[in-house]
């Protein structure tokens, strides 16, 4: 039998007879649910994704709430999955296709592909599960478990690399049922054919899995180049004036883009980070002009958080401003109350979570015993 078919045969048999993997979006049919669950899986794993594809769903039932719903309520719903360019591109997708295509989503391989956020990956998937269309997915699941089973040493982040899976995966796919063949070859990648500790004693592919068989699975697949990963340091200064904290919108085409941050200054090295926090405050202060400060409150414990290609170090000063002082117009003024509606990066919540803002009741408490 040829090595193709037998793979793709012995895959929809698993498929049939062992795959238990639950997911709210498995054998889904509206597509507007395909669609925001490729979406929000796309850089996210499965099990982390489930939550906010339930969240979603609950907000935004159909593609016209969501399209209707304001962007920054849209990021707060989105808040702590990264990559918060998809969500930007979601919701104007959303729009496109409720406001401009009357609520019907194309039908289409190559109509699908020109939606913003939508690559081939997607679009198959979306082609496949939503209109039974037949193309093959390919993704870190795919590219893994093709070049174990088939032995491809072929740089898997190589542009001839791609093209190479690319085709194999078309080859393999079974074109009558190209939604349950995706599906299985995705869960077989997530729950046998895994990166680390793959299930081989009890993979049925394993008689002609090459890379099993010349005992060479964790050389696969193979990657033409690492990914350097680089350090930030950030001091947050949270400004209190009248029960309101200043904060600003992150513009900038870096991570965090369009969310919310408090003021702050970003170092070349650690050890300037480390330095900075109670003697930088007041020269920030002066910097900016900013004479009004009342108290130094405390400086927070440092956190960190780990993005794809960036380690992220932070700290913050909390610091109450005058009452009577002017405020700094450069940044908007926000209640405790708004603050918990607006969306931050994940490491500025972390240190909201962390009952910072509390602390400012609890000076305000010694501050009236002393009195």
């Amino acid at each position: 039998m040829d090595l193709k078919k037998y793979f793709q045969q012995q895959l929809l048999y698993w498929h049939d007879t062992e795959n238990n993997r639950l997911l709210p979006w498995k054998e889904e049919k509206n597509v507007y649910r395909i669609w925001l669950s490729e979406i929000i899986l796309q850089q996210t794993r499965a099990e982390q994704g489930m939550k906010y594809y339930e969240r979603f769903i609950k907000a935004y039932p159909t593609i016209q709430k969501l399209a209707k719903a304001p962007l920054e309520e849209v990021y707060k719903l989105w808040e702590g999955l990264g990559y918060y360019n998809r969500c930007k591109n979601l919701h104007s997708t959303a729009q496109k296709i409720a406001f401009e295509l009357k609520g019907k989503f194309p039908n289409t391989y190559d109509s699908i592909l020109e939606l913003k956020g939508i690559g081939p990956y997607t679009a198959a998937a979306i082609s496949s599960f939503g209109f039974g269309l037949p193309y093959a997915v390919v993704d870190g699941n795919v590219f893994r478990v093709l070049s174990r089973f088939f032995g491809v040493d072929d740089p898997v982040d190589s542009t001839s690399g791609k093209k190479i899976f690319q085709q194999l995966a078309q080859d393999c796919l079974a074109t009558k049922e190209p939604a349950a063949y995706n599906q299985a070859i995705m869960d077989f990648g997530a729950v046998v054919c895994k990166p680390d500790l793959p299930d081989c004693a009890n993979c049925v592919m394993q008689k002609k899995c090459i890379a099993f068989q010349t005992s060479a699975v964790a050389s696969y697949p193979v990657k033409e180049k690492k990914t350097k990963q680089r350090s930030r340091w950030f001091l947050f200064y949270i400004l209190e004036q009248n029960g309101r904290f200043a904060v600003q919108k992150r513009t900038a085409k870096d991570v965090w883009a369009n969310l919310y941050e408090f003021p702050n200054e970003e170092f070349a090295e650690e050890k300037l980070w480390k330095q900075a926090a109670k003697k930088d405050a007041a020269q920030w202060l002066n910097a900016k002009n900013i004479n009004s400060a009342h108290q130094l409150l405390t400086i927070t414990k440092p956190l960190k958080q780990q993005l794809s290609h960036q380690m992220i170090y932070a700290n913050a000063v909390l610091i109450r401003l005058k009452n009577n002082g002017k405020k700094i117009k450069q940044y908007e003024w926000k209640s405790i109350t708004e603050l918990k509606h607006l969306p931050f990066p994940k490491i500025l919540n972390d240190f909201l979570n962390a009952k910072i803002l509390q602390l400012f009741q609890l000076n305000d408490a010694v501050i009236t015993q002393k009195t």
